[in-house]
């Protein structure tokens, strides 16, 4: 069976996450910092907002993939994957220090999450029967 939707959002994902990776090594860079964020508040909003990406994304991927190769329709994949795209370019713009209800982040994560369920419900249904 050939994957044919999940490296549609693979793609931009990969793009966000080395933006994101781009924007924490300038900063480090600039502020002569090699690891940490050497009490910095705004390289550590960076780094937090390539580690939220880096510990959302993958996994929603790997459920995308498998959920693809089991079966799931095309239906449920597109809604994850576009549905994660789109939160995880609105999420770094909320993840603030000084506003951790930020509405952006707030639907960033929310999304993020609603796009997992979408994979791990899809997933279940195909592995059902």
């Amino acid at each position: 069976m050939p994957i044919e939707i999940t490296p549609i959002y693979a793609v931009p994902l990969a793009v966000i996450m080395l933006a994101l990776w781009i924007n924490v090594t300038r900063a480090r860079a600039a502020r002569s910092v090699s690891i940490g964020h050497g009490e910095d508040v705004g390289l550590h909003e960076k780094i937090r907002r390539h580690g939220n990406f880096i510990e959302w994304v993958p996994l929603v991927l790997l459920i995308m993939l498998i959920g693809e190769l089991r079966g799931v329709g095309p239906a449920w994949l597109h809604a994850a994957g576009l549905l994660l795209v789109i939160s995880r370019l609105i999420h770094p713009f909320g993840l603030r220090a000084d506003n951790p209800a930020h509405v952006l982040r707030i639907v960033g994560n929310s999304g993020s999450l609603l796009a997992l369920a979408i994979c791990v419900l899809g997933l279940a249904l195909a592995m059902a029967g």
